[in-house]
Order: C-alpha cells, then structure tokens, then sequence
C-alpha cells in the first residue's frame, strides 16, 4: 500500500524534505505544491534521476492544493526565508506566513483532506494553530515540528560537553520555537541516569546549564548567518516525524502540540514532548517540571499567546513584543 504525503513548499528546507523522506524509504508517493512550478519541477526531476540509489520506487508529481485530499500526511513548509536576514527572531516571517497560509488552508479542507497534517513553517506554533483551527480536524491531527531540532541541538551540545553519545541522552527544549525556549534540566536522564547524579560523580563535567540551552535555542541562526536557510537538520526532524505517525510508532518526542490543560495551560500550540502515532499527537503526557521550570514555561507560553493576538490584530510589528 501507498505511502502517500504531501509538500507545501519546495523551496530550501520542502526540497530537502522531500528528499529525505524518499531516501529513508518513509513514503513513496508524493505530490508537491508550489508557486514556483519550474523550481519545483526541477526538484522532481533531481529525485527521480535518484531512483537506482533510494530503498525503493517513489512516485512525485506536481499538483494543487485541490490534490492533496487523499494525502496520509501533509507536511508545510511555505514560507519568505529571507523576511529572517538581519534578524534573529522568527516571528518576522509572520508578516508573510500568516496572510499566505489564510489564502490557502480553505482549499485543502475543501480537497477533503483528513489526515495527519505537520507544519514547519515559522513562526512555528502560531502558524501551527492557524492550521488547526482552520482545518477542523480532530485534536492532534495538526502538530508542528516546534522544538524537535532545538531539541537535537540541546542534546548534542550535552553530547560534546559530557563525552557520552547523543542516543543515551534524554533531554527537551520546551516552549516557543524561537528566543523564549528553554531547556527544563530536572528531567535530564542519561539512560535513566538523572542528571544530578551523573554531575554529583563527575565533578569534572559539570555542565554549564544556561549557556547550553541558550545554544539550543540560538544554534539555528549560525546556520541561518552563514547560509540564509537551514534544511539537513530540520528535514531530518520532519521526516522522523512523518515516520512515526504512518508506522504508528508511538513515539514520544517534542513537537508543538495543542495544549488543552496539561502543565496548567490551553489554547494554544507550544513544544512539548508528546506521544506521536497514527493519529498525529496521542498524548501529552506531564513531566515532572520543578517550579521554577513551570514557571518558566507559562512565561513561555504567554508569549506565545501574545503573538497569536499580534497575528489575529494584523498588526505584524514583531519587534515590540519580542522579549
């Protein structure tokens, strides 16, 4: 049976997306969106000259929003990534992405589509929650990428620190894709190994909390400086999410979940770690966060409410309220 998943978007990161969707043999079946029909042709013809390397025969065509209807998994990734140059926050693509995706979302749900719906395309948590309460789709058929690659920065900045390789490391960004995200260090495991414990019997590798989570949160915009785009890391992020939900995995990872009363918060999308499987986000289950980090994550998610209001206002001057 057909894999099937649509791409909105094939610019840097849609591109590398669809790619690396296909080379780990996740789908097989794509149809891509994009204004730019020659760019995205282009990309088609790149994937298919790839055929005799990939695990498996892939199918891509080029379609409309009315195509996408019988997609499994629709994954966004619109989006003005030169709206971020000279910048550093990545509310300032909203004055782009929001109108943009308030031109398009009414045709998918017209094509029908009822599926698993992944958005990547900044700023990630308001941008995710426009989509859910647009499309009307069950809870958790609409997540966002969020904080999974900050995530993956977190803990491969706790890699290079400790010595210890990045797969026995259990650690999370949580709240806002963007300035505001912090790292909650209680619940820090290194295969179990609670993070105090591990300090407490190398004094040595003690390891410098604030800076590390301040590098997750920030890693993106030395890629960004450098190149005006990121896209290994963050299709990477979006194809192991597309490839636990069509196996089911029940995987739990951070992604931007709709809250609806845990950790004390709702109406609104912020990175969480959730349980992710056929139905998109399955759970949110409520880990142990200290007070401070509580506090902390409401502070997060205030801010991200504020931008919501900004995004409902039109009035897109980010600058005033970014913290």
């Amino acid at each position: 049976m057909s894999r099937k998943v649509g791409i909105i978007g094939c610019g840097h990161v849609g591109a590398h997306v669809l790619y690396t969707i296909s080379l780990m043999g996740i789908a097989d079946d794509f149809i891509v969106v994009d204004i730019d029909e020659k760019k995205a042709n282009a990309d088609r013809q790149d994937l298919i000259d790839s055929m005799q390397f990939l695990p498996g025969r892939v199918s891509v065509k080029l379609g409309s929003y009315e195509n996408l209807g019988d997609r499994d998994v629709i994954v966004n990734c619109s989006g003005k990534i030169s709206l971020l140059i000279g910048t550093t926050t990545r509310l300032a693509e909203m004055q782009h992405t929001l109108p943009t995706v308030r031109s398009y979302v009414d045709r998918i749900k017209a094509s029908g589509f009822n599926g698993i719906f992944v958005n990547i395309t900044n700023p990630c948590d308001i941008i995710t929650k426009e989509f859910a309460d647009r499309l009307g789709l069950p809870k958790g058929h609409v997540l966002g990428t969020g904080t999974g690659l900050d995530t993956a920065r977190l803990i491969t900045r706790i890699a290079d620190s400790t010595g210890l390789d990045a797969h026995s490391i259990q650690a999370y960004m949580f709240g806002e894709h963007g300035n505001s995200q912090f790292a909650p260090w209680s619940i820090v495991r290194f295969n179990g190994l609670p993070l105090d414990i591990w300090e407490a019997t190398h004094p040595d590798k003690k390891l410098a909390r604030e800076e590390l989570s301040q590098a997750a949160a920030q890693g993106g915009w030395i890629t960004f400086q450098g190149k005006h785009s990121t896209e290994f890391a963050i299709a990477l992020t979006a194809a192991r999410t597309v490839r636990a939900i069509l196996t089911d995995a029940k995987k739990v990872m951070p992604v931007s979940a709709e809250l609806t009363g845990e950790y004390g918060e709702s109406g609104l999308f912020a990175g969480v770690p959730a349980v992710i499987g056929k139905d998109g986000v399955e759970e949110v289950p409520e880990f142990p966060l200290t007070e401070e980090e509580l506090k902390r994550f409401h502070e997060c998610c205030d801010g991200i409410r504020e931008k919501i209001e900004l995004g409902k206002s039109g009035d897109f001057d980010y600058v005033k309220i970014e913290k």
